[in-house]
């Protein structure tokens, strides 16, 4: 089977935890998953789970949560580097699916550039499925991809003052 090209991407909540759903159903069917979450280097919840899922490899290639700050060099390198294992990852093929979570955002901060993430996809075993998460999808990989889903913000709690919480959000 042909592995496909998915972003998800848009303002709206729900891109990651859309990813790591798919990720369920295909370890469902016997499938291998590799999760690479660009970006996020915090201890988020769904860390204490898929480190206890057989089939599930997550690794993350960012330091701290810098969107409120400036880009450091390290959070460059982190994700250069973590961008170099992936493609080494999606060449061998030995992944039905691998989630790049939060690639978009990567690219959007000039973490790597959509082109150094395309050649990467592009150059994966040709069975291996991948998805792209995070907002601001940039329109080659928009373009290149098989199915783009856009989650749209319609109402949020954060409107209201309410923080992420613990086990919903992070």
């Amino acid at each position: 089977m042909k592995g496909m090209l998915q972003v998800y991407t848009g303002n709206g909540k729900g891109k990651t935890t859309a990813a790591f759903g798919l990720s369920l159903r295909a370890v469902g069917a016997d499938k291998k998953v590799y999760i690479a979450q660009f970006v996020k280097g915090m201890k988020y919840s769904e860390l204490n789970i898929f480190q206890n899922i057989e089939n599930i490899e997550i690794e993350q290639y960012g330091l701290t949560c810098f969107i409120y700050e400036d880009v450091s060099q390290e959070d460059i390198d982190a994700a250069q580097e973590g961008l170099k294992e992936v493609a080494e990852i999606l060449k061998k093929g030995e992944y039905d699916l691998v989630i790049l979570d939060e690639a978009n955002i990567a690219v959007y901060y000039e973490l790597f550039s959509a082109e150094e993430l395309i050649e990467v996809i592009d150059k994966r075993a040709p069975e291996v499925e991948v998805v792209v998460t995070g907002r601001y999808a940039d329109e080659k990989l928009i373009e290149k991809a098989d199915l783009v889903t856009e989650m749209k913000e319609v109402k949020h709690y954060y409107q209201k003052g309410i923080s992420a919480r613990f086990g919903i959000e992070k």
